[in-house]
């Protein structure tokens, strides 16, 4: 046996707003203690606010993406990263003209029901 694992083919989670999601490593994928995954976000794209049960890593490759966390306004260019805490209320968008390309690490690995998504 191996001590790595090489992933060649991520699960494209399928998803309804037009955001492209490929798990390379997670629960739907090769299984891991972590989930990692590629993203790309559409210009106009946004998530319900969510009070997640795992901490959220997130690196902007291209674009931007916007976040509000608790009360506060942040906005990620191509380069810049940042962690939200486990138990954060926080809303994901990418409310600008062009697509937010971005890698997401959460630990423990993403679940939908530890997103806690609140209704739109």
């Amino acid at each position: 046996m191996k001590n790595y694992k090489v992933q060649r083919a991520p699960f494209v989670v399928p998803t309804d707003d037009g955001k492209l999601i490929e798990e390379h490593f997670g629960l739907a994928s090769i299984k891991a203690d972590l989930s990692l995954a590629h993203m790309i976000a559409p210009p106009g794209w946004s998530e319900p606010f969510q009070t997640p049960d795992f901490d959220e890593f997130t690196y902007v490759i291209k674009g931007k993406k916007k976040f509000v966390i608790e009360n506060d306004e942040v906005i990620l260019e191509a380069g810049q990263s940042i962690k939200i805490s486990k138990g954060a209320r926080v809303q994901y968008s990418n409310p600008f003209k062009e697509p937010c390309e971005y890698i997401a690490v959460c630990s423990p690995p993403f679940q939908l029901d530890l997103a806690n998504r609140e209704d739109e």
